[in-house]
């Protein structure tokens, strides 16, 4: 008996140390223990704590089994660089443990070391700002091309400046789908917002404008959004900005989150039209309402069905797939809104990367699977050489 438990307690520590549960690369890969959870196969299991099943004789003859080899089973490394407040969002104790059911391990990468010491990675996850960090992650795309970097730090950069993100609309392929796509009139004031009133009218912009700042910096006045209803409400707005035309809408936006193939799609309130007697009577300058918190949703209120009505499905598959090449990005959202009194004419005012996805349902398991096809398809490249 004593040699056939040893000879258990053996298997069980080499299971242990082929499945990655302590790894030997200088980091930990999250154990399947510190959830409380036992393997079967690809399914995780509760283990004991207690209650009905405390006391009972288990077989110390039958070793720690596994219903499928090892093999088989496509284990994947993420390592990750985010901020405090979205590894708080992001990380959520159901992707993690969705995650481990599938082989997937979420290692944490140290600024403070080089990162080409750190992993192996199999894909590195980001959302840092600085130049510093661009220049880091550069190189190690350069030197670990087998890396899945996501996404590439030039193509975010693009997305962090309000007029750099939109360029190339126009240029979008959309001519054989149930919609079309713009993006409002808008100017770029760098300084002086008073005296950029003339140039607004030789723009061709007309009031009210929204006020956006140019760079989205993680903070968050670079979301604070205002309505200008005249000239002289310029002056109250600190550049460098966005003046862009704001566009009625219902007071309904539409929020498209972007996770590779998959879209997901949710209202939230927004502005109420702007009629031309409130043109004619208001003055100054608002704030606007966020619009990306749960709060604002829209989903379940008793809306007009032409302001509710979602963008059509193959209109949405289109623009994605030309965005996701035009941005050439995976992870993203696009801030979308219907022209009021219109039924498939829309407007892009705002992209996003790497946004709250805790906002979006089901975001567990869409990263589980974009991850999971990750591993699939890296497998299957490494086979087929």
């Amino acid at each position: 008996m004593f040699g056939t438990l040893a000879s258990g307690e053996i298997e069980t520590a080499r299971l242990r140390r082929n499945l990655g549960i302590t790894c030997n690369l200088g980091f930990s890969c999250g154990g399947f223990e510190d959830l409380g959870m036992g393997l079967d196969g690809e399914n995780m299991l509760p283990q004991s704590q207690g209650g009905e099943d405390e006391g009972q004789v288990v077989n110390e003859t039958v070793p720690f089994q596994i219903q499928q080899p090892f093999q088989q089973m496509q284990k994947l490394v993420v390592g990750y660089a985010l901020t405090s407040k979205k590894k708080k969002s992001f990380l959520q104790p159901k992707l993690e443990l969705l995650a481990r059911r599938k082989g997937i391990c979420f290692v944490a990468i140290d600024l403070n070391r080089p990162l080409s010491e750190q992993g192996p990675f199999d894909v590195v996850l980001h959302k840092l700002l600085g130049k510093e960090w661009q220049e880091v992650i550069e190189d190690y795309q350069q030197k670990h091309p087998e890396v899945t970097v996501l996404d590439p730090p030039g193509a975010i950069q693009r997305i962090y400046n309000r007029q750099s993100m939109l360029q190339g609309m126009a240029d979008l392929n959309l001519s054989d789908c149930s919609g079309s796509i713009f993006v409002p009139k808008q100017m770029v004031v760098l300084k002086d917002s008073a005296s950029s009133a003339d140039k607004v009218v030789e723009a061709g912009l007309k009031f009210p404008l929204v006020a956006k700042p140019l760079w989205i910096d993680g903070t968050a006045k670079s979301h604070q959004l205002f309505l200008a209803y005249d000239r002289r409400s310029l002056a109250e707005l600190d550049p460098p900005l966005v003046l862009q035309e704001f566009v009625n809408h219902g007071g309904v936006l539409f929020k498209v989150f972007v996770v590779g193939d998959v879209i997901k799609v949710v209202r939230r309130f927004s502005l109420p039209n702007v009629s031309n007697c409130e043109k004619a009577k208001v003055d100054g300058v608002f704030q606007f309402p966020r619009v990306s918190s749960a709060a604002a949703s829209a989903d379940n209120a008793d809306l007009d069905p032409s302001v509710a009505e979602l963008p059509p499905k193959p209109f949405l598959e289109a623009l994605v797939k030309e965005l996701r090449s035009l941005l050439g990005l995976r992870l993203f959202n696009i801030d979308m809104i219907r022209e009021h009194g219109s039924k498939n004419v829309f407007y892009v005012i705002d992209i996003n990367y790497f946004p709250g996805y805790g906002k979006m349902p089901d975001y567990e398991q869409v990263f589980v699977d974009f991850f999971h096809n990750l591993a699939q398809a890296k497998h299957k490249k490494r086979h087929c050489k």
